[in-house]
């Protein structure tokens, strides 16, 4: 299952157990933030597609690490005039970790994996002997003489 969600001016794609790099959102590292535009959501057989949003979704995440991306140069120069000019910017993030997609509609199918599933174990007797490869025999071949 997937959902589209749009934060930050911008559309990000999640699944349950990613995590995800946006821009800064308010709070420190464990804090629980909910994504309440979500814009698009799927199982894979059924979708459901909001106008702009869907009514009641949200998307449950916990706040990983707050941070900065790498620095962007900005150079500015004209030319003939030894005019140059060097600036750098970075960008605060925040890295989210996506826990559960609550979509009306759609059953939760991670809490449905998660379920224990019966392992059938076959019954070892004791006269039974564990199977070896026999090893082939090779056979030397004799070595031409050359006159």
């Amino acid at each position: 299952m997937f959902a589209i969600v749009s934060t930050g001016g911008k559309q990000y794609k999640v699944a349950e157990e990613t995590v995800l790099t946006v821009n800064k959102l308010e709070g420190s590292d464990g804090d629980k933030v909910t994504l309440d535009e979500v814009l698009f959501a799927s199982d894979g057989k059924n979708f459901a597609l909001g106008n702009p949003q869907i009514d009641g979704a949200k998307v449950n995440a916990e706040i990983v690490k707050q941070d900065r991306d790498r620095k962007i140069l900005v150079f500015k120069k004209k030319r003939r005039k030894n005019y140059r000019r060097l600036k750098g910017h970075r960008q605060d993030i925040t890295f989210l970790k996506i826990n559960s997609l609550d979509i009306p509609g759609f059953t939760n199918t991670k809490k449905a994996e998660k379920a224990p599933k019966e392992v059938e174990k076959k019954a070892k007797t004791v006269n039974e002997k564990p199977s070896v490869a026999k090893k082939k025999k090779t056979v030397k071949k004799k070595a031409v003489k050359k006159d």
